[in-house]
């Protein structure tokens, strides 16, 4: 038994999230939680995915587009083991399969690992987990041996088997030639008329086959999620374990529980993030960054020694070592900052090359730009860089000195070393060295009539 094919039960309309999106495409820590599922399974040896969909099942397929899974459409919901049944014709006739769940996003590749290595015995694995409160799950139920006979769902138990604490996750693990027998004999004579895959857990019980359950690491693992509670308790129980991870991995944190990472995050020695920060896509972090409170940095990578005051967002930027960013600046996609540049407060950037050490402090938006070294850009500067219908580049050489709230024309060049006067709008060249100004002459009239308000 070889092959492994993975079945992700993903049809479900989830009307308690009361929402127009399917429940599985609903996010914890900015990830679809069917895409955890996919990528936890995915690192298993040679799995074949099967996704089984139905509410807003074009919504979900285009979710996956280009992923590497088959789909299996359920166009009734008439329970897990007919949703199942819909997968078995393009599952292999000798090899495994493990059932997983589209809204039960965290358990671990590991957790799965076990389960398959069971069902690789011949045997059936099974997850289960023990609850304070097991009310509306499934209840295990073992013989006086302990063995597991049998899965019975909280509608239809007795008394006493509502006293068990121990309940079923729903995953489990077989050999698809016994999940061929045993799912066409499924019966929906039951409390919610569904056919239960619970229910060959007696069959294997009946049969001989033995039933092995294995338990997660925590109850997280195995949470499902109905509604937005669950989703949120969820969320923080995943950015806890972000929190942790970076904490081992060398950054302070001024409160783990005021940090959000949503996507993959690489970190140095020495980082230090303040309160509120979120961190989201692909974010490498070098040695010594500190990062102040309530900034967002997305798919961007700081280069060791970097300082990002508070209230900043970063986009698609590229920033070297022993930057100075913010506070309350805007780096978009595009960005490239050399060593030692400073982007100061209130500063937006896009697509923008800045030099060495050069300095763009206070007010000013510098898009479409390729600006040297040493370059100082003064309050209130502007590159114009659209007219309406085309993006246009401006150069500004080594050395140059652009004063304060100077509009540059773009496609403009500023030449290095150039200088060009506070208030100036630059349409040409300016060449190396040179100064330039356009202000009108200053004019002084005497006995002027300030207006007055009309009575």
């Amino acid at each position: 038994m070889n092959t492994l094919d993975i079945v992700i039960l993903a049809a479900g309309q989830g009307s308690r999230m009361k929402s127009s999106l399917p429940k599985v495409l609903h996010t914890i820590g900015g990830k679809p939680m069917l895409q955890h599922v996919i990528d936890n399974a995915s690192s298993l040896s040679e799995a074949k995915l099967h996704i089984v969909i139905g509410h807003e099942a074009e919504h979900v397929k285009a979710a996956l587009s280009g992923q590497d899974v088959q789909f299996a459409l359920q166009t009734e919901q008439r329970g897990t083991g007919h949703a199942v049944a819909q997968a078995l014709p393009n599952i292999a006739d000798d090899g495994v399969v493990l059932v997983l769940y589209g809204d039960v996003p965290l358990t671990q590749a590991e957790t799965m690992a076990e389960l398959v290595k069971i069902a690789q015995r011949g045997q059936l694995g099974l997850l289960t987990v023990n609850l304070d409160d097991p009310t509306g799950y499934g209840r295990i139920v073992r013989s006086d041996a302990g063995d597991v006979v049998a899965i019975v769902e909280h509608k239809d138990a007795s008394e006493a088997q509502r006293a068990i604490t121990e309940v079923n996750t729903g995953i489990l693990a077989l050999s698809s030639e016994q999940l061929n027998d045993w799912i066409p004999q499924l019966s929906a004579n039951n409390a919610q008329g569904e056919y239960y895959l619970t229910d060959i857990i007696a069959m294997a019980a009946e049969q001989g086959v033995r039933i092995q359950a294995i338990q997660p690491r925590t109850t997280q693992e195995v949470q499902g999620v109905n509604n937005r509670l669950q989703q949120a308790e969820l969320e923080r129980w995943y950015q806890r374990g972000q929190a942790e991870a970076l904490m081992l991995n060398g950054v302070s944190l001024a409160d783990p529980a005021r940090l959000d990472v949503r996507g993959e995050v690489s970190v140095g020695h020495d980082v230090t993030i303040d309160i509120n920060v979120i961190l989201d896509g692909k974010v490498v972090i070098g040695d010594n960054v500190t990062i102040e409170a309530n900034c967002i940095i997305k798919d961007s990578q700081i280069g060791s020694g970097t300082h990002i005051k508070a209230n900043s967002i970063l986009e698609q930027a590229e920033v070297a070592e022993h930057c100075d960013i913010g506070p309350f600046a805007r780096l978009r996609p595009g960005t490239q900052l050399a060593s030692h540049a400073k982007i100061g407060n209130f500063v937006e950037t896009k697509k923008a090359n800045i030099g060495v050490g050069s300095k763009v402090s206070h007010l000013s938006y510098i898009g479409d730009a390729e600006v040297g070294a040493g370059v100082n850009i003064g309050a209130g500067t502007i590159t114009c860089n659209y007219d309406g219908v085309n993006k246009f580049t401006t150069e500004i050489g080594d050395d140059a000195f652009i004063g304060s709230n100077t509009a540059l024309v773009a496609p403009v060049k500023i030449g290095a070393g150039a200088t060009i006067g506070a208030g100036s709008t630059i349409t040409k060249t300016v060449e190396d060295e040179q100064l330039a100004i356009t202000r009108v002459k200053q004019a002084h009239l005497n006995n002027w009539q300030r207006p007055a308000k009309k009575s």
